[in-house]
């Protein structure tokens, strides 16, 4: 298990585009050691920032999209074509900076090809197999929560030996999901969290201390953990937790 460690950048803009260089770069890295990288994604405001801002990263021009394997931390079960869809507003983005594989395109499935959540996830767990993401990204709910693995929820169980799981009645809209599990999450290489915005401050600092009730606290990379984070966000850690 990894240290958490922290990269503070000075604003949203300087985040998205500092960590698709470093993104970009780790891929090309991963990719002349390797024959395939895995990567694990996740949705959301800071997250799609990201996927932009790799169009116009020097080193995205270097990434093999034929090498390159994409899956999903959680999703929306929603119709294919819903834009809440996580893999969707991704994908769009990704598009105007590389030419993905469909075939090493992994997208949850999706409301009108599965009956619910449950068939879904045990659908992607299959999917999955024993997969090791050597790079997943993570946001972070002001709850705490990550994918779609809520705090106090039936769905969130950290020992499981479940891949992935369907989440109905989740606390924030839509209410039915599709889940990877902590342990899938935490025996990925290297976890980067991405965590943008002031309403996330009261999460961040109580994951540093330790909190084990928000499912963000029991995350870690096997050889990576990376908080990288804006000045809102963490403005409750001390800056001897930080590094530039």
């Amino acid at each position: 298990m990894s240290a958490r460690r922290v990269m503070r950048y000075q604003s949203g803009d300087e985040l998205a585009e500092g960590v698709a260089h470093r993104l970009a770069h780790e891929i090309v890295r991963l990719q002349g050691r390797q024959p395939r990288v895995d990567l694990c994604l996740t949705g959301g405001r800071i997250a799609n920032r990201i996927y932009s801002a790799l169009a116009t990263a020097p080193e995205g021009s270097q990434v093999d999209p034929s090498q390159l394997h994409v899956w999903w931390g959680d999703d929306r079960f929603v119709p294919a074509g819903d834009p809440d869809r996580n893999s969707l507003q991704s994908l769009i983005q990704l598009s105007k900076a590389f030419h993905l594989d469909p075939a090493n395109t992994h997208v949850m499935p999706a409301a009108d090809g599965k009956a619910d959540p449950d068939e879904a996830a045990y659908s992607y767990a299959q999917e999955i197999g024993d997969t090791i993401f050597d790079i997943c990204l993570l946001g972070m709910g002001p709850d705490g929560h990550v994918a779609s693995l809520f705090p106090g929820h039936p769905a969130f169980v950290p020992d499981t030996s479940q891949i992935a799981v369907g989440v109905t009645e989740a606390p924030k809209p839509p209410p039915e999901r599709i889940s990877i599990t902590l342990p899938v999450i935490n025996r990925s290489e290297r976890v980067w969290f991405l965590v943008s915005g002031a309403e996330k401050a009261d999460a961040v600092q109580r994951v540093f201390a330790g909190d084990q009730s928000l499912p963000a606290s029991l995350v870690h990379g096997v050889t990576e953990t990376c908080w990288m984070i804006d000045p809102e966000a963490s403005a409750g850690l001390p800056r001897y937790n930080c590094v530039l």
